[in-house]
């Protein structure tokens, strides 16, 4: 059975996101530990981080995974924001060990034209610096990036090269997203192109690297450098493309979790739906 699961809310109360989970159909899901859109955040509450883990617990939901919030750039040569985004991946590490979490996603950010190898070297240090203060079972997952401009882990050579100097190596991995990795040119939409990328990834990064499929359609097409996420099979991927890639292992066997928008076409269940049905059921 495919595990799918979305992004949900925290809203109210951090346990109360299994709760809409489970209402969406998930059987994984991702959430942000706290406000995705400042720099400040409170302590976790003892209380709340202990209810959210028996919600995990007696839900069956599994893994849950936490996003890395919006404001960090681990590759920006800005020392202030810098030294704010490593403290933030810090925080983040020790709070998903308090949470039972075992994934944190993080972009590897953008060197504002410093240069792609300034900006790895950003982020291998940032990463060095904030495992080696968390002592805990949490793996950081890199996701790879759209194309954007000056943006680091577009490519699987970037990331590959972020993860020779990483110190804890068993300590990190690799997110796929899907329509990041289509903005960046790598063909999605059909039989052949799919496992093309996927053996590239496995040549260059090793296919037990990926940990999770961030799972979305793209309004951007092949190579346009677009990171603006669609409803699975109604974008440029389309349906036929994640047809493929629902029959292939490397996806299949993975946490699948669809950051896809919610409007009058479809809402989060829709698309958990659409994901099932094109996955076999």
């Amino acid at each position: 059975m495919l595990r799918v699961g979305v992004h949900v809310s925290i809203a109210g109360s951090i346990a109360k996101s299994v709760e809409r989970a489970e209402t969406a159909g998930c059987n994984t899901f991702q959430i942000f530990s706290r406000n995705p859109r400042g720099w400040a955040f409170r302590d976790l509450d003892p209380g709340e981080a202990a209810l959210f883990r028996e919600n995990v617990e007696r839900s069956g939901l599994y893994p849950p995974v936490d996003h890395m919030p919006y404001l960090p750039n681990l590759a920006t040569g800005k020392a202030e924001f810098y030294e704010k985004s490593i403290t933030t991946l810090t925080a983040e590490l020790g709070r998903c060990g308090i949470l039972g979490i075992p994934y944190l996603v993080t972009h590897l950010g953008h060197h504002l034209g410093e240069g792609i190898e300034i900006g790895r070297k950003r982020v291998i240090a940032a990463v060095n610096h904030a495992l080696a203060e968390v002592d805990n079972d949490v793996i950081l997952l890199l996701e790879n990036t759209a194309g954007e401009k000056n943006g680091v882990g577009s490519k699987f050579e970037d990331i590959a090269a972020v993860m020779e100097g990483i110190n804890a190596r068993g300590r990190v991995g690799v997110c796929f997203d899907t329509c990041h990795a289509f903005g960046a040119g790598y063909e999605l939409r059909t039989e052949e192109g799919i496992e093309d990328t996927v053996n590239r990834f496995d040549e260059i990064l090793g296919e037990k690297s990926c940990m999770l499929i961030h799972l979305n359609d793209s309004k951007g097409e092949l190579g346009s450098g677009l990171d603006r996420h669609e409803h699975i099979g109604l974008g440029k991927i389309g349906e036929e493309g994640f047809r493929h890639i629902l029959s292939l292992p490397f996806f299949r066997s993975r946490p699948l979790i669809c950051e896809t928008p919610v409007d009058e076409r479809r809402d989060d269940a829709g698309n958990i739906r659409v994901v099932r049905k094109l996955g076999g059921g």
